[in-house]
């Protein structure tokens, strides 16, 4: 098993931001065994952090990802995670002096560039991986946009752009290792843009940091007197620099470091993007036409199987999110009162889904009904209020030592009989959580239909306060 690496010793880039056109100086510092990718605004009183986690990822992307936490905010900071992401370093602490990281060359070259200067030290605790076991997919048809991500042993990105434009057409870029490939075949691709992009962009306050050397431009369009003009006032190109659009149908024929570069710049986006899972990935990413909110959408999906990942393992479940096992270390029920057998979805503070198989062998049938045996009603709110303690798992410092109790249950309605031989699947959701208290939202059904429904009020207290 793969252990963490973090950088061994500091290192520093200065330079202007893509779009605020602000100095900027960047320093990569070595971090702790799992602290992950923490920037940290040292320009702004008190050092505040931000965990590059897609949690802390703004929904409104425009040309770069920005990451919020308690109002400071870092934008374009893929190419940077992207050179941490790419180069297999697991924890480090980014500290930066004003909003955005430099552009530099418009890649994740020179991001890796220092990361090979301070030099990689392997740490004690192995490497997390999110493995992928079923097909997760996300899609914009309005953009055109797929991204799927499949089982693999390993990791794999393989990306197709399809533009409308003789100097790019179609192209195709497989990423098959990491360690192999990063450095050397994708690292260097620059971010590009379109000409009739670039006049949009700036008038929207974007790119005031960028020039004919750290972007390529493509000419989507007839490139007029007024195009150079509007490059010149606004780009600081000096008069003695000549502006032409090319035979290659790139701005001032901009050899290209890559026959595919624009694709491949597309990969270091996605694995910029990707960073923000918190984690490495076993699986193959396949996608066309992605962009960074896609990427985000899927990261979205994939933080949340992390989640249920760790929670499994945490409480040592097999397969399901929790099995009975793991159920055990949490609820404080037994036999013959334990009323969930497997836990089957979860997301930390928002919902529970549980599942009670009911049979013949249930010990209330012998005294209930036992001519028309009839699951108690009772014992279904029971059960669903047993899923919602799984609802403030991660709420609670110390779940395994700490017990739920319900304080209120209303507006409980029965809406079918429960039998032997039906499983309940049983989901809670969260309507509010504070401090201790905790309301929620039952709901049990029977193949597809509601047969019990109600709301729920719980609080919880240490064992030892019992």
């Amino acid at each position: 098993m793969k252990k963490q690496r973090t950088i061994a010793k500091p290192v520093e880039l200065e330079g202007v931001g893509l779009h605020t056109g602000e100095k900027s100086r960047v320093r990569f510092l070595p971090a702790p065994e799992n602290t992950w990718y923490v920037f940290r605004r040292v320009d702004i009183d008190g050092k505040p952090e931000i965990e590059a986690l897609v949690e802390n990822a703004k929904d409104e992307l425009v040309r770069g990802t920005v990451l919020e936490k308690d109002g400071v905010e870092v934008s374009t900071v893929e190419h940077l995670l992207a050179a941490l992401y790419g180069m297999e370093i697991d924890n480090c602490i980014i500290e930066l002096e004003g909003p955005e990281p430099p552009v530099l060359d418009g890649s994740a070259k020179p991001f890796a560039d220092a990361i090979l200067e301070a030099g990689i030290t392997e740490q004690n605790a192995p490497r997390e991986y999110l493995v992928i076991d079923e097909v997760i997919q996300f899609s914009q048809p309005e953009r055109k946009t797929d991204i799927h991500i499949i089982p693999f042993d390993g990791f794999r990105i393989t990306l197709m752009v399809d533009y409308a434009n003789p100097a790019l057409g179609t192209q195709y870029t497989t990423l098959e290792s990491l360690e192999k490939e990063f450095y050397t075949e994708f690292a260097g691709a620059r971010t590009f843009c379109f000409l009739s992009e670039v006049v949009e962009l700036r008038q929207k306050g974007l790119i005031k940091g960028g020039n004919l050397d750290n972007a390529i431009v493509i000419v989507d369009k007839e490139f007029t007197p007024e195009d150079e003009k509007f490059l010149r006032e606004n780009f600081d190109i000096p008069p003695d620099r000549k502006i032409f659009a090319g035979k290659t149908g790139i701005l001032n024929d901009t050899p290209l470091r890559f026959y595919n570069e624009p694709v491949r710049h597309k990969v270091v986006d996605l694995l910029g993007d990707l960073a923000l899972l918190g984690a490495f990935v076993k699986g193959h990413i396949i996608g066309a036409r992605s962009g960074h909110s896609a990427n985000v959408a899927l990261v979205k999906l994939l933080r949340k199987k992390l989640e249920k990942q760790r929670l499994s393992a945490k409480f040592g479940g097999r397969g399901a999110v929790l099995d009975v096992r793991a159920i055990n270390k949490i609820l404080p029920h037994r036999y013959p009162f334990l009323m969930v057998d497997r836990v089957i979805d979860f997301e930390s503070g928002k919902y529970a889904v549980a599942i009670k198989n009911v049979s013949i062998n249930e010990p209330f049938f012998q005294g209930h009904f036992p001519g028309h045996p009839v699951m108690p009603g009772v014992l279904i709110i029971e059960a669903m209020a047993q899923t919602g303690g799984f609802l403030m798992m991660n709420s609670v410092p110390d779940p395994e030592h700490t017990v739920t109790y319900f304080v209120g249950v209303d507006n409980v309605r029965f809406k079918k009989p429960v039998v032997p031989g039906d499983q309940l699947v049983l989901r809670a959701e969260m309507i509010y959580f504070k401090r201790r208290m905790c309301k929620f939202k039952g709901t049990a059904t029977v193949d597809g239909e509601v047969v019990c429904e109600g709301e729920f009020i719980a609080t919880f207290v240490p064992r030892e306060e019992e």
